[in-house]
């Protein structure tokens, strides 16, 4: 794609990298075969090409945003499907991101929207904050249909029926490995996670402890910024990460760490490109270093030496997140190691689609996140599941809010299989199944 920036432009760093990615685009359209907007909208400029070209013209003649940028922007779930379908490797994200960051700057949103982003932006990324959000959305979920806006309808509805108690393990410690030391890694925690299901955590730290590995819940440690990076609120975004490069270099410099795992794949894809969101920045070598060792828990876990299993009586279901088969190109790791544990695994049709989680997306584009849920459940109960498992705990929620599948984290199916505890989630499941009277 020619572009014409003006040698003025492209002395900024943001600038300069788009129009490299820009300069990629062949304007083939593969991109929309795998868009999601674009196969339930139908409407070029919800996919990935016609966002494009709307991008480049606002960045080119350096204009405030408009409202028709705006609505097709705010329509992009950041899948990145159209980055693994690219045959030219056009790095979408980057250029998506860029783009946020524009509109934030430079569009005034209507007051009311000004207002829902702002306070998700405040309570979201803050465990304690979004616990005390759950319990009042949980209070008010039964007036959700006269709520006048699906957007609020939508935040009530997403309120879990139960809120866990808060892990005493997501506190800054060391857990010593079990067995021989193999490695020592650092355990991102995250934000919502630790509000929504503080099962994953532990199973991930009874799981590395067992194939021995040294745990460390890093002083300091944080949201990675990914909820408000994709807000366009870069400022907020990289004083939430600066802390866990912080917190994670200082480990590093200390006792030192072989890896920064992660069990929410949309947090990981956020860190592993921390070299590029600091790339400007007095943190940017160590961010760069932080990056490099950043692995998704299944990336790790190929490392170790996970013991072959007895073959199990559950189907699994794996329904891969988007961050996580797009974002980090990982595809295979998570079916591989529910496998060698014993389980039999099956796809769904079209896993290459979004579940229309995406962040904040299913809040702030409730009517779309919902057919995209509803193809996602179909497609997976098509498979006659007895679980669900995922990597992500924004695609656990929306998928185990439409389904009576029990959903679990592959993590906690893999800590069960070498001999944790059963995930609760199939025994909550099993307590709400009506027995049929014959």
């Amino acid at each position: 794609m020619q572009t014409n920036f003006t040698p003025e432009q492209l002395k900024d760093p943001a600038i300069q990298r788009s129009n490299e990615v820009l300069r990629t685009c062949v304007h083939c359209g593969f991109c929309t075969a795998t868009c999601p907007t674009y196969a339930i909208l139908g409407d070029e400029l919800d996919s990935p090409r016609g966002r494009i070209y709307l991008i480049k013209d606002m960045l080119e003649k350096g204009r405030p945003a408009d409202a028709k940028t705006v609505k097709h922007i705010d329509r992009c779930l950041s899948c990145l499907a159209c980055m693994t379908t690219c045959p030219s490797g056009v790095h979408y994200m980057h250029l998506v991101d860029h783009a946020r960051d524009h509109i934030e700057k430079t569009y005034k949103r209507p007051m009311f929207e000004r207002v829902l982003r702002w306070t998700l932006a405040q309570i979201l990324p803050y465990p304690t904050r979004f616990r005390l959000a759950l319990v009042g959305a949980r209070m008010g979920r039964p007036f959700a249909r006269l709520m006048p806006d699906a957007r609020l309808r939508a935040m009530l509805e997403m309120a879990p029926k139960k809120i866990p108690s808060v892990s005493a393990n997501d506190a800054p410690q060391v857990f010593a490995p079990i067995g021989e030391k193999k490695m020592r890694v650092a355990l991102m925690t995250g934000c919502a996670q630790r509000a929504l299901n503080t099962d994953i955590n532990d199973a991930t730290i009874r799981l590395l402890r067992r194939l021995g590995c040294e745990v460390v819940i890093a002083q300091g440690q944080g949201c990675c910024g990914a909820l408000t990076h994709h807000m366009g609120k870069t400022a907020e975004s990289h004083a939430t990460a600066a802390k866990n490069i912080r917190a994670w270099w200082r480990e590093m410099q200390g006792e030192g760490l072989d890896a920064v795992v992660i069990n929410t794949s949309g947090c990981g894809t956020t860190v592993k490109d921390y070299g590029h969101m600091f790339r400007t920045e007095s943190l940017a070598a160590e961010a760069k270093a932080v990056a490099a060792i950043a692995m998704d828990v299944s990336e790790l876990l190929m490392k170790l030496d996970l013991p072959k299993g007895e073959k199990q009586s559950l189907r699994v279901a794996y329904h891969a997140a988007c961050s996580l088969q797009h974002g980090q190109q990982i595809k295979t790791f998570p079916k591989d190691l529910l496998k060698r544990a014993g389980f039999e695994v099956v796809e769904p049709r079209d896993g290459h689609l979004c579940c229309g989680s995406a962040g904040t997306y299913n809040l702030m584009q409730p009517e779309i996140s919902k057919e995209l849920k509803a193809r996602k459940i179909k497609t997976l109960e098509e498979k006659a599941p007895d679980v669900i498992a995922a990597g992500n705990i924004g695609c656990m929620i929306q998928i185990g809010s439409g389904t009576g599948v029990p959903v679990v984290h592959t993590v906690e199916l893999l800590d069960w299989a070498t001999g944790g505890p059963r995930p609760p989630a199939l025994d909550e499941a099993a307590a709400q199944t009506v027995p049929i009277l014959r």
